[in-house]
């Protein structure tokens, strides 16, 4: 017997996470634009400077906290990204899953070293 559309779709409701992931996508790349903005101005005035004058401006607290607030934005909206390509164009199940938390542990595992080492160069001079 053949279902019919509503019996085929009845039971696979939203999940009530599409709009949570949507604003977390909106809400980290708006934050991203002024972060990025400052850090590509920064590098730029940083450029032929000695390896003690980068160290030094990193050594500053509110430098170190913008640079580690663009790092959770940039790690967590990349992984957010990267999620919805997954979901979208990756259909075996399995390789879905995997893709999904190799993607999630190299996104922290990368944005744990990257504040790490800020803290270790803010921290050392």
């Amino acid at each position: 017997m053949a279902r019919t559309p509503l019996g085929r779709v009845r039971g696979l409701g939203s999940a009530k996470e599409g709009t949570h992931h949507w604003w977390m996508q909106r809400v980290t790349a708006i934050a991203l634009v002024p972060l990025t903005l400052w850090f590509v101005v920064s590098v730029i005035g940083l450029v032929g400077k000695p390896y003690a004058a980068v160290a030094g401006w990193i050594g500053n607290p509110i430098v170190s906290v913008f640079l580690i607030l663009m790092v959770i934005a940039t790690f967590y909206h990349a992984w957010l990204g990267i999620q919805v390509v997954v979901e979208d164009y990756v259909h075996a199940k399995a390789v879905k899953i995997t893709s999904l938390l190799l993607v999630k542990f190299l996104c922290f595992v990368l944005a744990a070293a990257s504040i790490y080492s800020i803290l270790l160069i803010s921290l050392s001079g």
